[in-house]
């Protein structure tokens, strides 16, 4: 049965047919495989009869374009089928059963892993796509060919974008460049990555994207005689050498070239002025002959040298990589690979599919892929939710290498910008966890300090330390920031119950009764097992991080029985037995910063969901924001034995005059305060008023820290911020 298939005019593809599908399988499929593939395409033909894409064109078009650019990769025929079925599962009455009945366990599940979570409800778009990206890359672990049918359909779909609302047309090319191009470079699918970037690019900056290919055509006639001549130099130069290669020249894609000029701020010029070659030989040896024909032709440019054979990057990608100064001052970039090295190059996992069998070295795309799918696992057994999986799966889809050693002399891979950290959590999680130290190049250095290439790294534990939440601020691999945050979550679940569980008492005290009454009399469980929690410390977590009320909980536990109300509604809880504030409840009680409270003065809690309490001054102007939420307030005060440093702000006007900052530093630092932030604003050409942000032990310390202060004969006036 012959079927002609035709784009939109917008895909800018040529007319084929199905049976075109079939000569191209049939190069390098068995025929009953392609027969298979056959029955599929009728299957699909008719599960989609009588649906359109939006150019009007039979549904059918696009499941067949999937297949044709699997096709190409040379995937095998279980792909090609579940290409074409991808979308059945999701548009159609047809269930799993049956295509796992006429095509098998295999295909069912390929189907279904690409196939969208349409039956569940989310709250927004952004986290029904991570969902839909997090049910798919749990499938991915199970069969790594679900992300290749995904990129082969999304890529068909950008082709065929023109016909698309603006607005969705841009929010599909953002997706595209943000999650699907970085994906296909990470599994070393470098044609497919090229295309998304250039067809993303087009459809989000369409008008710098013509402005840029314009740029590009009338550039390209000027270096056209200058590429011929160093190519022809190139291959005189091997010919000479004995060595049989094949040399081609290489133009930068658009979205490379826009990325280049947007992140490094240069000119067009200033980039498209760089010639770039690949050369092709026969051996690995041959290419490190290949490089030092190459510097003897044309000198290098020191410091611009990569081995990518001897160490490989994340994606399975080998090649050796050196710029040189060509002829005319113009700058040459070269790429020496063999051409196994180049088929992997462009096609990544795809090109080991067929051989995978006897391609499983450490070194090979799909097992490195594997690896960092398993991590991915790994990662979203502890994620609090799709968006946060998302936004770690991101981190980790832009590495730009650097190699550093461990002490051993192993070799360790990370991404740019990473850190001793990072390097710990790499190395092992629990190594990650315990670390307090680090030694790079046998010194002691910061742990925010960025690792560089070649660099050994020693990592110094100790048994009782813990992650510290400053880490997530300068940590750049996904697996450093979930393990931080991971440990984070599980330490404010702790403290949120053991808060929690203070608040109820409090809130049953105020109507009569305590926690331990209610345990006794079994309320507790019953209230517990209505509320559908499994056991008392789940409630008291949800009520020590602000999601349930403390009072409204303590009212359903009493049920109407036994309250003697101490407090007035109309003004924040006045019981008689306020909660203690002793400074070191850690992550569930946190301090406004708009006051800025300290020991000493007095304070009132206000309950935040998912926050716990936070703790404001009672003359803050946010207070009376909250007077008509009396349910939310919880009466607090501080702890005699308070421990800690507390910041607060103060506002010192000065004399315009040489030295006064230094001066007023100083005095600071000599009672004992540390400043965190300094900010200074000049008021006219005579008065300077600055703001300081101070620690203070309390408002004693405070008190004669500003005493201190204003027998500065420069300080005209010194106030504290937030009264």
């Amino acid at each position: 049965m012959a079927f002609a298939l035709t784009d939109s005019p917008a895909a800018g593809e040529s007319r084929f047919l199905i049976s075109d599908l079939m000569d191209m399988l049939e190069g390098y499929l068995p025929r009953e495989q392609v027969r298979e593939v056959y029955r599929a395409y009728l299957f699909g033909a008719e599960a989609h009869e009588g649906q359109h894409r939006l150019s009007g064109e039979p549904y059918i078009y696009h499941p067949i374009a999937v297949a044709r650019i699997l096709a190409e990769m040379r995937m095998d025929y279980q792909s090609i089928i579940a290409a074409i079925l991808h979308d059945v599962l999701e548009d159609t009455d047809i269930p799993k059963e049956d295509i796992r009945r006429e095509f098998g366990e295999a295909v069912a599940e390929l189907v279904d892993g690409v196939s969208k979570l349409e039956q569940m409800s989310f709250e927004s778009r952004a986290e029904a796509q991570a969902e839909n990206f997090r049910k798919m890359l749990l499938a991915m672990v199970r069969d790594i060919r679900v992300i290749l049918i995904k990129l082969a359909d999304r890529l068909h779909n950008m082709r065929t974008l023109g016909v698309m609302r603006p607005d969705k047309r841009r929010r599909i090319a953002r997706e595209t460049l943000e999650i699907y191009a970085p994906l296909a470079n990470r599994l070393g699918m470098n044609q497919v990555r090229l295309e998304l970037e250039d067809l993303g690019f087009a459809a989000l900056y369409p008008m710098r994207a013509r402005v840029l290919a314009e740029a590009v055509r009338r550039a390209r006639g000027n270096r056209k005689e200058i590429l011929n001549r160093i190519e022809t130099a190139i291959r005189r130069r091997l010919r000479q050498e004995g060595i049989e290669g094949e040399v081609k020249s290489r133009e930068k894609h658009l979205y490379s070239l826009y990325l280049k000029m947007k992140n490094k701020g240069l000119s067009f010029r200033e980039v498209f002025d760089v010639y770039a070659f690949r050369i092709i030989v026969d051996r690995p040896d041959t290419c490190y002959r290949v490089l030092g024909i190459m510097h003897n032709l044309y000198k290098p440019v020191p410091g611009k040298f990569k081995d990518y054979i001897a160490i490989p990057k994340s994606n399975g990608y080998q090649s050796l990589h050196t710029i040189l100064f060509g002829p005319y001052g113009v700058p040459i970039e070269v790429q020496i690979r063999t051409a196994d090295m180049d088929r992997v190059a462009e096609s990544g996992i795809a090109a080991h599919w067929l051989y995978k069998s006897g391609d499983e070295s450490p070194n090979s795309a799909q097992a490195r892929a594997r690896e960092w799918l398993l991590e991915l696992l790994e990662m979203q057994k502890h994620a609090g939710n799709s968006l946060e999986f998302l936004e770690n799966v991101k981190i980790d889809l832009f590495p730009e290498e650097v190699y550093v050693f461990t002490p051993r002399g192993d070799i360790m891979e990370l991404p740019r910008g990473a850190t001793p950290v990072d390097f710990a959590y790499a190395v092992h999680t629990e190594i990650g966890n315990t670390c307090i130290a680090a030694k790079i190049d046998r010194r002691l250095a910061p742990l925010r300090t960025q690792l560089k290439n070649g660099q050994t790294v020693e990592i110094i534990t100790a048994s009782g330390a813990h992650p510290n939440p400053v880490w997530l601020n300068f940590v750049v691999t996904a697996k450093a920031r979930y393990n931080i945050r991971h440990y984070l979550k599980r330490l404010q679940a702790d403290e949120a119950v053991a808060l929690g569980r203070r608040l109820l008492d409090k809130a049953l005290y105020d109507e009569g009764s305590s926690l331990q009454a209610v345990t006794e009399s079994g309320r507790l469980d019953q209230v517990v097992a209505a509320c559908n929690l499994e056991r008392p410390e789940n409630l008291f977590r949800e009520i020590g991080l602000g999601n349930r009320m403390p009072m409204l909980v303590a009212r359903q536990l009493l049920d109407g029985a036994g309250r003697q109300s101490r407090g007035d509604a109309s003004y924040p809880d006045g019981s008689h037995a306020p909660l203690l504030i002793k400074g070191t409840e850690g992550m569930v009680v946190s301090f406004a910063k708009c006051c800025r409270p300290i020991p000493g003065d007095p304070i009132i809690g206000f309950v935040s969901a998912g926050r716990g309490i936070v703790i404001h001054t009672q003359y803050c102007r946010n207070v009376a924001d909250y007077r008509n939420q009396p349910e939310k307030w919880v009466d607090v005060e501080w702890e005699q034995d308070v421990e800690g440093e507390y910041p607060t702000d103060i506002r010192i006007e000065v004399a315009n005059q040489k030295g006064v900052l230094a001066t007023v530093a100083s005095i600071i630092a000599e009672m004992g305060s540390n400043i965190e932030n300094v900010a200074i604003e000049e008021r006219d050409g005579m008065n300077t008023s600055m703001l300081f942000t101070i620690t203070v032990y309390d408002r004693k310390h405070l008190a004669r820290i500003m005493r201190r202060l204003r027998h500065i004969r420069l300080v005209l006036r010194i106030s504290r911020v937030g009264r």
